[in-house]
């Protein structure tokens, strides 16, 4: 497993991966060509993965994201070292605050 702030990012076992995750639209990269596993509202920061491969949502309010990552990449953030990651499968999830009558996606 590896974190990166609110980021959790756990290597799945191909056998784990939902067969329809090759089927579904990639989320888009950015203007800098980068997959973001999660953007900063206030800092305009991101938590985002280099090199080529995948990043797909699942459905739901606070559905993970599956990471492919053919060949490995990097996971990088401006205020956080850079993590490589091996080539493989990922489910990505964001770090969740229970407020009173709520739970929310953590906002960096």
């Amino acid at each position: 497993m590896y974190r990166q702030g609110d980021v959790l990012i756990v290597p799945l076992d191909e056998s784990a991966v939902p067969p329809h995750a090759a089927d579904v639209d990639q989320e888009p990269r950015d203007a800098r060509g980068r997959m973001v596993l999660a953007l900063g509202e206030v800092t305009g920061h991101a938590h985002a993965v280099l090199g080529p491969g995948r990043l797909v949502r699942e459905p739901g309010d606070f559905g993970p994201l599956l990471l492919h990552l053919p060949d490995g990449g990097r996971v990088v953030h401006e205020e956080h070292a850079a993590i490589p990651l091996p080539k493989g499968w990922y489910r990505v999830v964001r770090q969740r605050e229970y407020i009173p009558g709520a739970v929310r996606i953590v906002a960096d």
